[in-house]
């Protein structure tokens, strides 16, 4: 059974980053599962540079839409695996003309199947969604609603989420009551 780290936050805020540095610390075979597809030259080159950050022993699994597979599939091989982004896989899916249905059954699939996966740790990147204003547009409020019902059904299954502010992370899980009292 793996252990889960939810590493989520804004655009910008670290969240991927950091999500390198705990795999780094934590294990040395690692398998990153990047759900980004490039579409156009700018994110061609957002994959570049994410490619040229991880280091060169690292396995590579390139799969946007059929996440919870993948994860399953994992090989024992490694003790590591990052998700990189939620975001991204959901967004994916809702190009693919997936109904939103099917989208939050993939999604429940996901959260039952990270624990299962053949890897020690499993550190999951999200970005955060529901701290902005309201979408002025359908596809844009879709998206949002998608991407917080995965954050919430990963959080729940999680042992630490962490959020990302300004390149620092933010432990809200698990819990530590004895700061909150002091």
């Amino acid at each position: 059974m793996s252990k889960i780290i939810f590493v989520f936050g804004g655009a910008r805020s670290g969240k991927s980053r950091y999500a390198l540095e705990l795999a780094k610390k934590y294990r040395k075979k690692t398998v990153f599962i990047a759900t980004a597809t490039a579409l156009d030259d700018e994110m061609k080159e957002r994959i570049r540079l994410h490619k040229v950050s991880r280091p060169k022993g690292w396995g590579l699994i390139e799969e946007p839409v059929n996440l919870s597979d993948t994860v399953l599939g994992l090989k024992p091989i490694y003790d590591a695996a990052i998700i990189d982004c939620v975001g991204l896989w959901v967004s994916n899916l809702l190009m693919a003309n997936v109904k939103d249905g099917d989208i939050e059954k993939r999604i429940k699939e996901l959260g039952a199947n990270i624990r299962k996966a053949k890897t020690d740790i499993v550190i999951i990147v999200s970005n955060e969604v529901g701290e902005g204003i309201v979408p002025g547009d359908p596809l844009s409020r879709r998206f949002r609603d998608l991407v917080g019902l995965a954050n919430q059904i990963i959080a729940a299954k999680a042992d630490e989420v962490i959020m990302m502010k300004a390149g620092i992370p933010v432990k809200i899980k698990p819990f530590d009551r004895l700061r909150v009292l002091c």
